[in-house]
């Protein structure tokens, strides 16, 4: 889909008005709605608005809640009070739930007068549930039968309607409590008197509504199924979880995380305003900048030395990235574990020390290559020693930070994707600058 979406947005950007229209037209036919999103958000601000006027009525919905919310809101303000309205004229509930961030509090409530009764109940049960709980996304187009019905009447009903990912019947009974879950395979293996509460699956995979959506996800991984049940407060069936919406939500965590390390939001419009980037960006750099007086401030406290024995000043930027490099690393590999739960109090030792241990080893064997190199650059068995003895104790520091830094993070309720790497690149470059210029000062004065 990537390289599509490329080819398409080259051809779109090197052509006149007019072939822009003829392509993105036939754009329109062939791609789905979410690569149709991700085109428009690829586009300069101008052009985007003049595609979206050919992207047809009854496809505007889709397109919109694929879309990043940042991107989506350029699209709300360059429409006229009239289009909004209509755009917005009976949506569902889970397209509104998607929309909302982006709309102003007035357009959201025009939406809910146009919605149909059941879709404006629908989304007062969501928006009863926080931004990371399953409970505001679950998919409402299901099939539902009474505990009392037979196969007969769940044929009839797989006749008149089957939505998308449909793999089962849900049963309930008084008041929407869930009863049980019936695969669509047994269904069409049994004889038409049979009642469906005899075809359930024992001990059938449910998940709670205020279950965050990592988890939800989880078990949606581990089920074997294309949907999972959503249950609310007294067991009440709200909706379900499909495969589909779990990928969307696994894909989002991703691109969120991955943004999370550079102090940036997921939303962000590739074309968003200079000036507001700018602000968004400037709290991170100027983070990173305090870290980088920090380190700043170790060297200084050896400038005596630096003065009188320069390799040392040439060779730090190799102790400091081999430092970097190695808890990296070891950040990444426990920052993961802890997404899936496979860190606890029972395993930070032995992890701890297999970590060291791996960082004991690396160390010798690299400490031995450097300190070689740089005792043959610069003719010193002396300077090659100290670079050895530093590499040594920067990677090994480099092991441990790897491994506390992410779960004190956690502990604290800190994203580690966020903020463990700027904190491990601080403690490796201050270590290393202060163990090889200390070795140094120590050594070689």
């Amino acid at each position: 889909m990537q390289e599509e979406i490329s080819h398409l947005l080259e051809r779109l950007i090197a052509a006149e008005d007019n072939e822009q229209k003829a392509i993105f037209e036939v754009a329109i036919e062939e791609l789905e709605s979410s690569e149709l999103a991700l085109l428009l958000e690829s586009l300069p601000l101008h052009e985007r608005f003049d595609r979206w006027q050919q992207v047809p009525d009854a496809d505007q919905i889709d397109v919109l809640v694929a879309m990043r919310a940042e991107p989506r809101q350029t699209i709300f303000k360059s429409l006229s009070k009239d289009q909004l309205q209509a755009l917005l004229t009976d949506l569902h509930a889970e397209d509104l739930i998607e929309l909302a961030e982006s709309l102003s509090e007035d357009a959201v409530a025009t939406a809910l007068q146009s919605m149909k009764n059941n879709q404006r109940r629908y989304y007062e049960v969501s928006t009863q549930y926080e931004d990371d709980q399953i409970g505001r996304y679950v998919d409402h187009e299901l099939l539902i039968l009474p505990r009392t019905a037979n196969v007969k009447l769940a044929l009839q009903k797989l006749k008149r309607s089957f939505p998308e990912y449909t793999d089962c019947i849900y049963l309930i009974q008084h008041k929407g409590i869930y009863v049980g879950t019936v695969p669509l395979q047994a269904i069409y293996q049994a004889t038409p008197e049979t009642l469906l509460i005899e075809l359930c699956i024992e001990d059938p995979i449910t998940i709670s509504a205020d279950n965050y959506l990592v988890d939800a996800t989880e078990k949606m991984e581990h089920s074997g199924l294309m949907t999972l049940p959503v249950l609310g407060t007294n067991e009440r069936l709200l909706g379900r979880l499909t495969l589909r919406l779990a990928l969307e939500i696994t894909r989002d965590s991703y691109e969120s995380q991955l943004m999370a390390t550079a102090g940036m939001d997921e939303d962000e419009d590739l074309f968003a305003p200079v000036f507001r980037s700018s602000t968004r960006r400037a709290t991170w750099l100027g983070i990173n900048l305090l870290t980088a007086f920090l380190a700043s401030w170790a060297i200084g406290l050896y400038e005596a030395t630096l003065q009188q024995v320069v390799a040392l000043a040439v060779l730090m930027p190799v102790v400091a990235s081999m430092g970097g490099i190695a808890g990296s690393q070891t950040l990444t590999l426990i920052v993961r574990g802890i997404a899936l739960g496979q860190i606890s109090k029972g395993n930070v030792l032995p992890l701890l020390l297999k970590e060291i241990k791996v960082g004991g080893l690396n160390g010798l064997l690299w400490a031995l290559v450097i300190g070689c190199i740089t005792a043959l650059w610069f003719s010193s068995v002396g300077i090659g020693l100290v670079m050895a003895a530093a590499i040594v104790m920067n990677i090994l520091a480099a092991a441990v930070s790897g491994v506390l830094i992410p779960i004190i993070l956690d502990r604290f309720n800190i994203d580690p994707a966020l903020s463990g790497s700027v904190i491990l690149t601080t403690v490796t470059d201050v270590i290393g600058f202060v163990a090889f210029l200390g070795l140094g000062t120590a050594f070689l004065l």
